[in-house]
């Protein structure tokens, strides 16, 4: 069922048992069950082949389960059309050449608004919105082929904002980036997150997600091991090997100098030098 937060039903969507084998036999998902609640921030990783991308691509309709239900706000998905889905959860390839066909920024950030007849002035206003939180307003009329990978990236978001989708999925976002659009990056997952958005992830960066997320989803061989908050889950040495993940680099300087703190970012390691010298003075 949707969930209303500040004044507007949000997508809540569930896995039940899911399972999802393709065409050639090969068995990407296992019984698999999640719920992701509105205005969530979740991190999905694992080592390649763990099942993450199938996962994500499950969830917007792109494939179905083999067996087990895919609710979204209490449907079963089998029963929508992948339009339908797409409406309430924007999904965002790693690769955005995936998704790019039109010949100037703009016309792409509006092409599913057209095809959806929203109004012309309504899809305007959320054309000009969704560029200016991913900065892309100076790119406007160019040629999306003309701009460099990362920003063709935020186009790709841009996209799914102006859609004013409820659930969005990022599919490695972080590759490719630089400095400057890695700040970008969380500039729009802040603005979304404020919006009371959910935001999904599915990553091998661990940097951005002790940044950028609370809740991590460990997977490995095709199944959740591990499903918590992201200090419980960077504190378990044996389910990041398991998973083959490596830890944060902040996690991994505490380790080596015996520094037993749940500390996973910069700011968490510089707060505690603060407090620690504080404690001394």
């Amino acid at each position: 069922m949707q969930e209303r937060i500040g004044g507007r039903l949000m997508s809540k969507l569930e896995f039940k048992n899911v399972s999802f084998t393709y065409p050639n036999g090969f068995k990407a998902i296992n019984d698999l069950s999640l719920v992701v609640n509105p205005s969530e921030k979740v991190a999905i990783v694992g080592q390649n082949g763990a099942g993450k991308s199938t996962c994500a691509k499950l969830m917007n309709g792109l494939l179905r389960p083999s067996s087990g239900e895919i609710l979204l706000d209490g449907n079963n998905t089998k029963d929508m059309t992948t339009a339908q889905i797409s409406r309430k959860i924007g999904y965002v390839f790693q690769n955005p050449n995936d998704q790019i066909f039109n010949s100037t920024v703009y016309d792409e950030v509006a092409f599913s608004l057209r095809a959806l007849k929203v109004d012309e002035d309504e899809m305007d206003k959320r054309v000009r919105q969704a560029c200016e939180i991913c900065e892309l307003s100076e790119y406007l009329d160019d040629h999306p082929y003309d701009l460099p990978f990362s920003t063709r990236k935020f186009i790709t978001i841009a996209i799914t904002i102006a859609n004013d989708c409820d659930i969005f999925i990022f599919d490695e976002p972080t590759a490719g980036q630089d400095a400057y659009s890695m700040g970008c990056l969380k500039r729009v997952i802040d603005h979304l997150h404020d919006l009371n958005k959910t935001i999904i992830t599915i990553t091998h960066d661990m940097e951005f997600v002790v940044e950028n997320f609370d809740r991590v989803v460990v997977m490995s061989n095709k199944e959740i091991i591990k499903d918590a908050d992201k200090k419980e889950v960077f504190d378990e040495d044996e389910i990041l090997q398991k998973a083959y993940i490596q830890p944060p680099v902040v996690k991994r300087l505490c380790n080596s100098i015996n520094l037993n703190e749940k500390l996973l970012s910069v700011d968490d390691f510089v707060d505690y030098i603060k407090n620690f010298g504080g404690a001394n003075d």
